[in-house]
């Protein structure tokens, strides 16, 4: 996720390297570099400080590399030398302030030209933008060369939030075969289309089920570009290029008008009749209407993917959504992080049980800083989203007491509310009691549905994944 991540650990007395000493922590062999070795495939940098002379020159490059690459690195100090002070520390840290990257201008000219050829040419181009454009700082850019521009706007899944929704050439998330409705029918009938910053994997292509061309295609990473079938050029900033490019294209509203031709706009869930068990589209039927700049949406690993995906951002409303990894409980702690970083938005959180079973405790850190998130917990009795993929016993987990637990880590300590719903009513009153007399508090709603409550596109979705994973192998 290009996050310029410092993870520092206590590493083994100074003394001990070199020796033939055994220490505690490692798998009991005399080799301390077990951890590091670990560390070197997830890190762009790895500083081991076991003596002081070189140690603020290992931490400086450390941090700088992050910075400059956008990448996590490993920073081990001697448990030994952290508390020791040396004259290279004597001095206040002085503030990172590290010379911009800049584009190759000759190459920025010859890209912009050859894309600006390319979709002029075109009849009803796209764009779509994709998670790269965080880390190459371009979201701004993007919006002003859809300005320009005039083309159909769309966001991969894994970009929601970077891009817009209340741009008014903004036509959904481009999924495939479970896109937002109309979305695809645009995107894979255009004669071009822009993808900038893209990450296209397994799960983002659904399969790789995506009816795209590369013929088609111009692809714009961070410090590239390649167009079509034809040139590719290096050294060329993001941001650079899209807004050159900007300033070259031909206003051309085609698909977009096209869009607006076939839309039909969303109908609503059936009304749950009085003590109707409650079911997952009428949740996020409300959900909809709690976002506002002030919030942020944090959308767990699974079924909430889907359903989060179909939520329609208001201006300056915060969301995570992680794909790439596929991690399930990543968003316990990424919801603790964000709330952290950011304290003047109520971050809401979509959890299923069987991911909250993995990272639950960092609950207990939220409620210690005095976080005011909304966790809904939905908890449908098992790993909905591998059951659609593989489905299996061991997708089926034991069920908890989700409020009792969390009751447990309050121990009535700091400010936590916690509930459970099972129909439409008691979902209107944890809401508004969340966001009224409880809006300063941590605030825990356990959601119990169906097991079988899957939204349409993790259905489609889940059988396509299922195909691409089980292919037989190719004969050599």
């Amino acid at each position: 996720e290009n996050l310029p991540l410092i993870c520092i650990v206590g590493g083994p007395n100074s003394n001990d390297y070199g020796t033939n000493r055994i220490l505690h922590h490692t798998i009991g062999l005399p080799d301390f570099t077990q951890e590091l070795r670990c560390f070197q495939t997830v890190t762009c940098f790895q500083a081991v400080v076991n003596n002081l002379e070189d140690a603020h020159e290992s931490i400086d490059t450390a941090i700088s590399t992050a910075l400059k690459e956008s990448k996590p690195v490993y920073i081990s100090i001697s448990c030994n030398l952290a508390g020791i002070p040396h004259p290279t520390f004597s001095r206040e840290p002085v503030p990172f302030s590290l010379s911009p990257k800049l584009s190759n201008q000759w190459g920025l000219e010859a890209a912009v030209e050859a894309a600006a050829e390319f979709l002029n040419k075109a009849v009803k181009p796209v764009m779509v933008g994709g998670p790269k454009l965080r880390v190459a700082h371009a979201g701004d850019a993007f919006v002003e060369l859809a300005d320009a521009s005039g083309y159909a706007l769309a966001v991969m899944p894994s970009a929601k939030g970077l891009v817009p929704e209340h741009h008014p050439h903004f036509i959904g998330t481009y999924w495939g075969a479970v896109s937002t409705a109309f979305c695809a029918e645009i995107v894979e009938s255009a004669d071009a289309y822009l993808f900038a910053g893209p990450i296209f994997n397994d799960y983002s292509s659904v399969g790789y089920s995506l009816l795209l061309k590369k013929e088609k295609a111009i692809i714009v990473q961070p410090d590239r570009v390649t167009i079509a079938n034809g040139p590719s050029f290096g050294c060329v900033l993001m941001k650079d290029f899209l807004r050159a490019l900007a300033k070259k294209l031909n206003h051309n509203n085609t698909a977009h008008e096209n869009y607006r031709r076939i839309f039909v706009p969303d109908g609503h869930p059936l009304k749950c009749a009085p003590k109707e068990p409650l079911r997952v589209n009428v949740l996020f039927q409300h959900v909809q209407k709690m976002l506002s700049s002030e919030t942020a949406v944090i959308a767990e690993t699974g079924d909430s993917w889907f359903n989060c995906q179909k939520l329609r951002l208001p201006a300056g409303c915060g969301y995570e959504f992680q794909m790439q990894y596929g991690s399930i409980g990543w968003s316990v702690g990424a919801t603790l992080g964000y709330a952290q970083a950011v304290p003047e938005k109520r971050v809401l959180a979509f959890i299923g049980d069987g991911s909250f079973q993995v990272t639950a405790q960092d609950v207990s850190t939220m409620i210690r800083n005095g976080q005011r998130t909304i966790i809904f917990l939905i908890n449908n009795g098992g790993y909905t989203i591998e059951v659609e993929i593989h489905d299996g016993p061991y997708n089926v987990i034991k069920n908890w007491n989700y409020t009792g637990l969390v009751d447990a880590i309050h121990n009535g300590e700091g400010k936590c509310w916690t509930t459970k719903v099972r129909y439409e009513e008691e979902l209107i009153e944890a809401i508004e009691t969340a966001t009224g007399d409880k809006k300063d508090s941590l605030c825990f709603i356990e959601v119990i549905v169906h097991k079988d409550d899957t939204s349409k596109e993790l259905l489609e979705w889940g059988s396509r994944v299922s195909a691409a994973n089980s292919r037989p192998p190719n004969p050599q």
